[in-house]
């Protein structure tokens, strides 16, 4: 997206003067047409009346330069011209006049009207207009500059808010007095954009601290181990013990190395493998495999044939996780079952369970609810939140549900497709 970064203030100014000139244009050529109309049809109005009582005075026999006498005035002019003729009363010499010729009888009348009067009070009127509309402009743009600039100060606001958070002042925000408009959504959207930034930014900070004490303790003891292999005697009987601490630590390490990898891959928008994954078929797998590191283990895979588009080995990696969690909640003695549906799957156990309050903070990272039996176990508290990363890299989800017994784990997963059954002959 590329925002065009012109002046605001210069846009509204440019904008409303540019409007301001049209509507006093508009307004000038408007007035000065209806002002020479109503002129027009006022003309019009006391010729025809002057007209008309000319027409009536020669019908009733008056001479005609008593008429012209009677009608001529300051700005009509009024010439009876005879039979035989002879003209009565003078036309005009000068100046501007509309003529209007009316026959009565054998008699010739012709008025004149004076509109040079018109014409320069139309004319005064215009110019004045103009002046008027020029100095509306002048005084508009004035005042533009003030009220822009104090209707834009929220913009300013924000600026400075955001140049004092880029300089590490963190925690300030706009507080918009009202959400409703214009501004004030930006505000309340620039707030939130703010707390969502801070609270990722406090969840990095908090997850690399952890990773590295997480790190700190196995590489601790990789290094006292291998500082005690070094000074031990080459036929020492604790040597073969301190090798075993040592591959394990350095395994627990590698571990943890090998999921903050898969989180930062994740986080980065890693780009997984497409396939068609028998869902039904992958669960009978981790069953296989289960039962091959613990044969004594009560564990099964039930429900109906689903293939669904994704990474297989991904997805393959969080039932896997799903299970070995149930299995080290429910101990030797406990049950796992594992359902596949159209929808996705469920992964339950009928162990301890996870506490409501619980539900959605064992998806952060490095979050353990046993964090004694999960050190044992070399569990990193990783395994859940690479799980969901995954389920929504699918564009599904991964969650926690009520029961009554143990844990269930929920795998929704979009676009499912039953798996047609072979026939048989």
């Amino acid at each position: 997206m590329n925002l065009r970064t012109v002046s605001l203030r210069r846009r509204v100014a440019v904008s409303v003067l540019l409007v301001l000139f049209l509507v006093l244009v508009a307004l000038v050529i408007s007035v000065d047409r209806t002002f020479a109309g109503q002129s027009s049809k006022d003309v019009d109005g006391v010729l025809n009346s002057t007209e008309a009582r000319a027409v009536e005075m020669l019908k009733n026999g008056r001479r005609p330069a008593e008429i012209v006498g009677v009608l001529t005035k300051r700005n009509i002019h009024v010439t009876i011209e005879l039979p035989n003729g002879t003209t009565v009363g003078s036309a005009p010499d000068e100046g501007q006049f509309t003529r209007q010729v009316r026959n009565v009888g054998r008699n010739k009348v012709t008025l004149y009207a004076d509109t040079e009067a018109i014409s320069q009070a139309q004319h005064r009127l215009r110019k004045l207009l103009v002046l008027l509309g020029l100095g509306a402009i002048a005084l508009t743009g004035l005042l533009i500059v003030v009220v822009v600039r104090r209707a834009l100060a929220p913009l300013d606001a924000m600026t400075s808010l955001a140049q004092a958070i880029a300089a590490g002042h963190r925690g300030g925000r706009l507080n918009p007095s009202r959400t409703d408009t214009e501004l004030g959504r930006t505000a309340a959207a620039f707030d939130g954009m703010l707390d969502s930034l801070e609270g990722s930014e406090q969840r990095t900070r908090r997850f690399v601290a952890d990773a590295a004490h997480e790190l700190r303790t196995p590489i601790t003891g990789v290094q006292a181990v291998a500082e005690a292999l070094v000074q031990a005697p080459v036929d020492s009987p604790d040597r073969d013990q301190m090798s075993f601490l040592l591959v394990r630590e350095a395994r627990r390490a590698g571990r943890l190395v090998d999921d903050l990898l898969a989180l930062a891959q994740l986080d980065a928008g890693y780009e997984m493998q497409r396939e068609s994954v028998d869902l039904l078929g992958l669960a009978e797998a981790e069953v296989a495999r289960t039962r091959f590191v613990a044969p004594d283990f009560d564990i099964a895979a039930e429900g109906v044939p689903a293939a669904v588009v994704g990474d297989g080995q991904r997805l393959a990696q969080v039932l896997a996780n799903l299970v070995d969690n149930a299995r080290q909640a429910t101990g030797p003695q406990g049950t796992v079952r594992i359902r596949v549906d159209l929808t996705g799957f469920t992964v339950s156990d009928n162990g301890p369970g996870v506490p409501e309050a619980e539900r959605e903070r064992i998806f952060d990272r490095l979050v353990r609810l046993d964090d004694a039996r999960d050190r044992r176990s070399g569990g990193s508290g990783l395994g859940l939140a690479i799980a969901r990363g995954v389920i929504r890299a699918h564009s599904g989800d991964l969650t926690c549900e009520p029961s009554e017994q143990g844990a269930v784990f929920r795998v929704t997963l979009p676009a499912i497709n039953p798996v047609a059954q072979p026939s048989h002959v």
